[in-house]
């Protein structure tokens, strides 16, 4: 059975100098596209009628009806035709009124036959390409990745890996690439369990000695190291935490600040736990946990509450204070529909004329704890895909975008991180303990605390290799527990209550390169 010819394309060109024009078609018809000719708007838009078409050529200055009004009557009738305006006119007020009407393309005449296809071909044939070109270039590095021993890496090695693979994992999403989609995810579960075992031997010493390049950059290390520099040359800046934001994340809404800022893109490592009150403080403060719980003790309570991240404010003044003096800090906090709207309204006035303004933006870390409690927030981002794509249509439309486009209006430069990421969870991991376990689905502290699948969790049994506040000589009880991979943790006496509950929830607190590395973008306005 001989396979059906494959459908041509169909173009419509309309030009009242058509005889012109034949060499063109002739040309276009030689590459495949199948090219009808019409000499005014009528009957045109008389052809589009009868026809489905999939991509329209046309001159602007025609006897009757203009280019541009047709442009709008076509899109009547077919509302997503890609137009091409060619015409003669190179005067600005044509150009903008052809942009008006949303044009896909805009080219003066004269034009040769090769220079119109290389537009119809990127219009009709561009994603199909770029997909190809995607798949190509993912199976050539596939091999790569395969045979890369990730044991051998170091901070910056995983900092590396885990980046190329979130690009992968973005560009594979958005190509409609299904299949090598799932390639890819099948490299995360061995990524993430030989990460936890990095860091498992790595981390006492990245906190305990301060040893010059042996370890990465952490939170405590964001506002001297990054932001102390930009202060240093500018008498203003932005400092602004999306509380949970995930290198997926950051990495589809960069594109739409472009436009804005000149963004160069770093990473670091959030602290352990990687949960708000150790994670979050640790960047406002400068200080390790136990050094925060030390220093400020009234700051610091027994309970895991919102309490614990009250005064991130003076904190920050603090940490500014000892590294370049008295630096005016204004602050806000972002975490409800009433916060949005006062700052929508004083948004003239949102950053300071000098020092550092600081905003804290809670949107995606109530997203994926709501979503745990609410059946159309799990349905809605069911997965990291969908994630992401709520993340996007949320920043499209939020102050934090605002505030930006006032940062950049204003050129004041932007420093923008994270405090922690979150990882969707699918796996029970069983917890022995004794009732003083603190209650964390990904961090435990107890006094006698283990996880009955060992590969599971990471125990310390050291609140000092954790560098974390002690409690009545120690840490509540003693040892922590920390998640790796996707599991969750959850009680032999309530699994089926917590598995019913938790399963498929994005959680944070546990060590996965998801929850640890984390996007650090320096923007710097255009202009």
């Amino acid at each position: 059975m001989v396979a059906a010819a494959k459908p041509q394309k169909q173009l419509l060109w309309v030009d009242d100098e058509a005889d012109l024009l034949e060499s063109h078609r002739l040309f276009l018809t030689e590459k495949g596209y199948g090219v009808r000719m019409a000499t005014n708007a009528s009957d045109a838009l008389e052809l589009l009628r009868r026809q489905a078409y999939d991509l329209l050529l046309l001159d602007e200055q025609m006897p009757g009806m203009r280019g541009v009004t047709m442009v709008r009557e076509a899109r009547e009738l077919a509302p997503t035709l890609p137009v091409v305006m060619v015409t003669k006119s190179e005067d600005d007020g044509t150009l903008r009124d052809a942009l008006g009407a949303d044009v896909t393309e805009y080219l003066v005449k004269p034009v040769n036959p090769r220079q119109v296809l290389s537009v119809v071909t990127r219009i009709l044939e561009g994603p199909k390409i770029r997909q190809q070109a995607v798949a190509r270039s993912f199976v050539e590095r596939f091999r790569q990745f395969e045979a890369t021993d990730p044991r051998t890496l170091d901070w910056r090695g995983w900092i590396e890996r885990y980046a190329e693979m979130v690009q992968w994992d973005v560009d594979l999403t958005a190509a409609g690439e299904t299949g090598l989609h799932g390639s890819l995810r099948a490299l995360y579960p061995d990524t993430r369990r030989a990460f936890a075992q990095y860091v498992g031997r790595s981390y006492s010493r990245w906190v305990n000695q301060d040893i010059e390049g042996e370890r990465p950059p952490l939170s405590i290390d964001i506002v001297g190291e990054f932001l102390l520099p930009i202060l240093e040359h500018e008498r203003r800046a932005l400092f602004i935490v999306v509380d949970c934001l995930r290198l997926d994340q950051w990495r589809v809404i960069e594109p739409l600040l472009a436009p804005l800022f000149e963004v160069d893109t770093t990473h670091y490592y959030s602290l352990l736990p990687t949960a708000t009150p150790y994670a979050r403080n640790a960047l406002f403060s400068g200080l390790f946990p136990g050094e925060l719980a030390a220093r400020h003790p009234d700051w610091w309570g027994e309970k895991e509450d919102e309490t614990l991240n009250a005064h991130e404010r003076e904190l920050l003044d603090l940490q500014l204070r000892d590294l370049r003096g008295n630096t005016p800090v204004r602050y806000h906090k972002i975490s409800s529909v009433s916060d949005t709207e006062h700052l929508e309204r004083n948004l003239a006035n949102a950053i300071a004329p000098e020092g550092v303004t600081a905003a804290v933006f809670n949107f995606i870390d109530l997203l994926t704890h709501g979503r745990s409690e609410s059946a159309i927030l799990y349905e809605v981002a069911k997965d990291e895909i969908a994630l992401r794509q709520l993340t996007l249509q949320w920043f499209n439309r939020s102050p934090l975008l605002a505030l930006l486009r006032e940062a950049a209006r204003k050129r004041v430069p932007v420093l923008l991180t994270s405090d922690h990421g979150s990882i969707h969870c699918n796996t029970p991991a069983t917890v022995l303990a004794k009732r003083d376990a603190t209650a964390n689905l990904r961090y435990k502290f107890g006094a006698d605390l283990r996880a009955e699948n060992p590969e599971q969790a990471l125990l310390f049994t050291n609140e000092d290799d954790l560098r974390l506040p002690r409690h009545g000589g120690g840490l509540i009880g003693g040892n922590t527990l920390l998640a790796t991979g996707d599991s969750f943790f959850v009680y032999p006496t309530k699994l089926r209550e917590y598995q019913q509950r938790y399963r498929g929830s994005f959680l944070h607190g546990g060590v996965t390169p998801e929850e640890v590395i984390l996007p650090l973008a320096m923007l710097t306005p255009r202009g």
